[in-house]
């Protein structure tokens, strides 16, 4: 990396970042293209997300990912929103453009590139999403706009269970695809909805770094699932190894990463990222 007086800035926001491998991907990326670009993580919450997105409009700054807790956060800020972002009520990546900041979601489409990357069908299935934040719901808008035939949302009954129940009904409303919302505290429901699905996604942050915990008691798991994890750190979580275990096929959240990081990649820059050289650099160690 050669920053020059005109070296274009992307950035992530989030807390933590400093596990991020998000810089490495796309400064690789910049390089290997010839593109003067340069990507830094910065540690931002919610308290200071106004001041930092503030800051990056006056340095000019191209755009920007944003990772938890913000990717709710941030939607008051925009000027300009894209409809799956709309719908997923989370935004993953803005571009700043013309003196105006517009939010996109690109991690249901990093997801679900993701599995077709991994051979895992998803389209006509049923699938089951543990959790109603910015990642889940950018899938589960992404599935339902894809094909995927039903999606049972497993979350907390807190104060944000009318809106996720809101949600799944504009998504219902919206598309082909039939979305319910229920207890993950009801361990029977819990058991029904595995019953009955194809995948099981935890789109929860349960079992990321040093937390070797799991939301799905095992004897719920069975060879058919296809049993998925948004989460990278670790490559294998409590829950995939369970799956493995009882022989069910697996995923872990890094090519979500990736495809989210291209899809990103391209509004910024408008060119394709090089992904095999990505994959074989970044991830593939």
């Amino acid at each position: 990396m050669n920053p020059s007086g005109s070296t274009n800035l992307i950035c992530l926001l989030g807390s933590p970042v400093s596990h991020s491998i998000s810089p490495q991907m796309h400064n690789t990326a910049f390089d290997a293209l010839g593109l003067d670009f340069s990507y830094m993580a910065f540690d931002v919450d919610k308290t200071n997300l106004k001041t930092a997105v503030n800051g990056l409009k006056v340095l000019n700054a191209k755009g920007f990912n944003l990772t938890m807790p913000l990717k709710t956060a941030i939607i008051p800020l925009l000027d300009d929103i894209d409809d799956a972002a709309k719908l997923a009520n989370s935004v993953n990546t803005c571009v700043y453009e013309n003196g105006s900041l517009k939010g996109y979601s690109t991690d249901g489409i990093g997801f679900l590139e993701s599995m077709t990357d991994s051979n895992i069908e998803y389209v006509g299935k049923t699938i089951t999403m543990l959790g109603a934040g910015g990642a889940a719901t950018a899938i589960v808008t992404q599935a339902a706009l894809e094909g995927v035939k039903k999606i049972n949302i497993l979350k907390r009954r807190n104060s944000s269970f009318a809106a996720t129940e809101d949600f799944a009904d504009l998504l219902t409303k919206s598309t082909e695809c039939d979305v319910m919302v229920y207890d993950i505290n009801d361990s029977s429901i819990m058991k029904f909805c595995l019953e009955e699905s194809d995948i099981l996604i935890n789109g929860t942050n349960v079992g990321m770094g040093d937390d070797d915990t799991s939301l799905v008691p095992i004897d719920f798991l069975y060879p058919e699932l296809t049993v998925c994890d948004v989460i990278y750190h670790p490559p294998e979580t409590k829950l995939l190894r369970e799956a493995k275990s009882v022989g069910c096929k697996t995923m872990n959240g890094k090519y979500m990463l990736l495809y989210q990081g291209a899809a990103a990649f391209k509004l910024w820059t408008g060119k394709d990222m090089p992904i095999e050289l990505i994959k074989s650099s970044c991830f593939d160690k």
